[in-house]
């Protein structure tokens, strides 16, 4: 009895492992965890088919919900990466837009610089020396 519970609980151990290589099938994975489910069931309960049944199901079930979870994690991933990729996309055009107001400027032909002299002010308390500044035009 110990040593079909020792030879089975190992099997059992490895079908859990291969679950997640892309090898393995949806279907090759329900049958193998199914299997080793029935077989362990099987052992324990000393030939009690209601535990074999039991113990297949249980297999199935663990095999779905692994599917279930790693396929989760899938469409997490894309989600992520099509996040990402809007992201980088947009960026870009920051960047092409960046550059082509860098080129409109180098273009001194279009661009005047006219020179405002601003008088002595007092704004809200705050008394403002007078200076001159440039007010850039570009035609």
């Amino acid at each position: 009895m110990k040593k079909l519970l020792i030879r089975f609980v190992p099997l059992a151990c490895a079908v859990c492992l291969f679950t997640g290589c892309a090898a393995v099938t949806r279907t090759a994975t329900d049958v193998g965890l199914g299997a080793g489910g029935a077989a362990l069931g099987g052992v324990l309960s000393k030939g009690n088919p209601a535990a074999i049944a039991g113990g297949a199901a249980g297999g199935v079930i663990l095999g779905e919900g692994l599917h279930y979870a790693n396929s989760k994690q899938n469409d997490q991933s894309y989600q992520n990466g099509y996040d990402k990729g809007r992201s980088d996309a947009v960026k870009q055009q920051y960047w092409l837009f960046i550059a082509m107001q860098q080129a409109k400027a180098g273009d001194e032909g279009r661009v005047r610089l006219y020179q405002v002299h601003l008088p002595e002010q007092v704004i809200d308390g705050v008394i403002f020396k007078p200076t001159t500044e440039n007010l850039r035009i570009e035609e």
